[in-house]
């Protein structure tokens, strides 16, 4: 394959390798799911941002004093599907922790990340919910934070067994506990903060 510089130029009924994803030269957002392109939705808004760089600080702030690395949106993540062929899952959380640094290279990471967190958008949120958390079960992600930004709640699920247990959704007022990082606690009040 060679470069493809327009979007328009993608068969988006054929299904493709990260080797092909890397050489999309144009300007639109896509993830790789199972070989198909996924168009991402354009800027996020003001309060997506916001939430983002309040859950970030955060996460640098903790995460400052040990052996994980703590990466936003755009990060390439290539996940290891099963049930897809090799190299054909290249998703863009929101934000990620990993620690096992042999997952990370110049492109980002090769693996499934420790902890993702997802900020839904109003119009893709399907996506987060259903799409991604069946990728990121099967991949092996430890954990993965839904926030739905219009409600202000916090989804939170860890995998056991190879499946995703929830606990209680956290909303105003209380403080998300991480399960695979027992004393990373951050309050919704300080994910929400500055939100309009």
């Amino acid at each position: 394959m060679k470069t493809v510089t327009k979007f328009e130029d993608l068969d988006l009924t054929k299904q493709y390798t990260y080797s092909d994803y890397l050489l999309f030269q144009f300007q639109e957002r896509v993830e790789l799911i199972k070989g198909f392109i996924k168009k991402m939705s354009p800027a996020p808004s003001r309060n997506h941002q916001t939430i983002s760089q309040n859950i970030n600080k955060y996460f640098l702030n903790f995460f400052n004093d040990h052996s994980c690395s703590v990466y936003v949106a755009p990060f390439d993540v290539r996940l290891p599907i099963k049930s897809a062929k090799k190299d054909t899952t290249v998703v863009q959380p929101d934000l990620c922790i990993i620690c096992d640094e042999n997952k990370l290279d110049d492109k980002g990471c090769n693996g499934a990340p420790d902890l993702i967190v997802e900020i839904l958008p109003q119009n893709n949120s399907k996506h987060d919910i259903d799409t991604k958390f069946n990728l990121y079960q099967e991949s092996g992600v430890l954990e993965y934070w839904i926030v739905e930004s219009v409600d202000k709640i916090v989804l939170v699920y860890t995998l056991q067994n190879g499946s995703y247990i929830g606990l209680k959704p956290f909303g105003e007022g209380e403080i998300i506990q991480s399960k695979i990082f027992p004393t990373m606690k951050i309050s919704i009040d300080e994910v929400y903060a500055k939100i309009v």
